[in-house]
């Protein structure tokens, strides 16, 4: 039975044992930064690593006749080619012959223990999508690409935390670059954000992003009202707030649209609880606005996406959401629930809260025009400061859940 061999790679030599798979095998995969490598007795069939279906598809052709050699960078299992290669043969049939990864020789070049650093690989990602991820973290190594160079990842950081008035986390971002390691090229760089957005450097890099002396110790659940922005005592109330978010049910991954977020109470702590969701939060108004840049900046949820306008109209370009939040309406509750329900992905859930009487009897006949299975909570909130004196009640509200 045909096997593959996968040899990683570091500096600009192969190894004894990679050389001697080489002569015995029928085909070899390799990119062109490690073909020059490659002796002149290699096996007559070359095949480029990318595009990887491609390459997929070679190598099982290959494996008809013989042995498959891969050549790939440090640790194939490590942000590499590995779990592609196991995905379409299976671990039976692979062995793996590990280097030293671009990321620890980065970590021993920047003498950083790295056993609690997180990692995140830019590779095919949009920008916008990484600045939360980035600044969630207090230290961060990421595997650039040629698009998400650290010049343009120092820019996109520098855009994010401007919009949002946050110059004391600015001024506490330490930024390292280190440039073709292991070669003679090899290049390290540290420097702020400003001077790394202005610097230029070769395709062949990793950077460290770290927060100094920044801490992050915030509850993933249950900020209080009085810990939140807001204007005029318009925010959703802490009890409903926890209602709110158990009725919508959310995914460790997906996209929610907070509409009419009003302070942003509801996306803060959707933020909190589920980081891993993309999290836009519309709302029209500037006072409204303000404090929602004020509480992402204060809270570091920056994976919180603003979206300045009103709906239905601002949610036109916005993905497809996973889940939906309408916790005001402007008197356009049809028009808005009616869109949200047409782009809602199938299994999702929206919920919409009402204070009017009008609203909470409209908007479950508008969700079920639109197919969807509805039911109703309606919470009634007292309060009494130290469980003793008048219980204060609230105004109630009425939840509307429908799910797709």
């Amino acid at each position: 039975m045909s096997e593959i061999f996968v040899h990683g790679v570091s500096g600009e030599t192969l190894s004894t044992a990679c050389l001697r798979q080489l002569a015995g095998c029928v085909a070899v995969v390799v990119s062109k930064r490690f073909a020059p490598l490659l002796p002149a007795d290699s096996p007559r069939r070359i095949v480029a690593i990318a595009p990887v279906d491609e390459m997929l598809s070679q190598v099982a052709e290959s494996l008809k006749t013989g042995d498959v050699t891969v050549l790939a960078s440090g640790d194939p299992l490590f942000f590499g080619i590995g779990r592609r290669l196991v995905d379409r043969f299976g671990a039976a049939m692979i062995t793996f012959f590990p280097a030293v990864s671009a990321m620890q020789l980065a970590c021993a070049r920047f003498k950083l223990p790295w056993d609690d650093l997180s990692f995140l690989s830019l590779h095919g990602r949009s920008t916008e999508d990484l600045m939360g991820r980035i600044l969630a973290q207090n230290k961060v190594m990421l595997f650039t690409d040629q698009r998400n160079s650290p010049d343009r990842i120092a820019a996109a950081l520098l855009q994010t935390l401007r919009q949002y008035g946050d110059e004391r986390r600015l001024g506490k971002i330490r930024v390292q670059v280190a440039e073709n390691l292991g070669t003679d090229e090899e290049k390290l760089t540290c420097d702020s954000l400003e001077r790394i957005a202005q610097t230029r450097f070769g395709p062949l890099n990793m950077m460290l992003v770290e927060q100094l002396d920044f801490g992050t110790d915030f509850p993933v659940f249950g900020l209080r009202e009085r810990e939140i922005a807001h204007s005029r005592g318009l925010i959703t109330k802490d009890e409903v707030r926890a209602v709110v978010l158990h009725s919508l049910r959310l995914p460790r991954r997906g996209v929610f649209w907070d509409v009419g977020g009003g302070s942003g109470s509801i996306a803060l702590e959707a933020a909190g609880m589920a980081p891993g969701l993309t999290i836009y939060t519309i709302e029209k108004k500037q006072e409204g606005q303000d404090n929602i840049r004020q509480n992402v900046a204060r809270y570091n949820r920056y994976f919180i996406r603003l979206i300045a306008g009103e709906a239905p109209d601002a949610l036109t370009d916005l993905p497809v959401p996973d889940r939906i939040f309408i916790g005001g309406s402007g008197g356009r509750a049809a028009e808005i629930i009616n869109y949200c329900a047409a782009r809602l992905r199938m299994g999702g859930i929206m919920v919409a809260s009402a204070v009017l009487a009008t609203t909470a009897e409209q908007a479950p006949l508008l969700m079920r025009e639109n197919r969807l299975t509805v039911r109703c909570t309606t919470v009634q909130v007292g309060r009494r400061e130290d469980c003793g004196g008048k219980i204060r009640q609230l105004n109630p509200i009425t939840l509307i859940i429908g799910k797709k």
